[in-house]
């Protein structure tokens, strides 16, 4: 049985899920930060993973990692010892969206990470693109 360029490409469209059709700007949602005493705190962090579709714990890792300190979740907040001002803590965490959130490929935040093996990949449900990224 042929089908047509066309017959599979509406056969295509029907098996995407619904949200990739859809052509709505993504927005990165903004970290605020404050300093007390000798600690950085990031208010609604658990919002802000829940927004990315991400584990707080593997951004906590990441961003205690990246600072060089370490970091607690405390209720929604998560709090880092040291004093680090908003703008590198907006910068880190570009830097985890673009790496562990974003499509290289169509640039759509639809993803999730898999782990297959001792691999950690990137899968795009969108345009189904897979690329490895790195263990934090």
């Amino acid at each position: 049985m042929k089908m047509s360029y066309e017959e599979l490409l509406k056969r295509a469209r029907k098996q995407l899920p619904e949200s990739v059709l859809v052509r709505e700007r993504w927005e990165m949602p903004k970290i605020t930060s404050f300093i007390i005493g000798n600690r950085t705190i990031i208010k609604r962090f658990l919002e802000v993973c829940d927004y990315i579709r991400r584990d707080p714990k593997h951004l906590l890792k990441y961003l205690a990692k990246e600072l060089g300190t370490q970091g607690e979740i405390e209720g929604s907040d998560v709090v880092f010892q040291g004093k680090f001002n908003n703008a590198t803590i907006t910068k880190k965490f570009e830097r985890y969206v673009k790496e562990y959130v974003l499509c290289n490929e169509c640039g759509k935040p639809d993803t999730k990470l898999i782990k297959e093996g001792r691999i950690l990949l990137l899968k795009c449900e969108a345009c189904g693109a897979i690329r490895s990224v790195e263990k934090i």
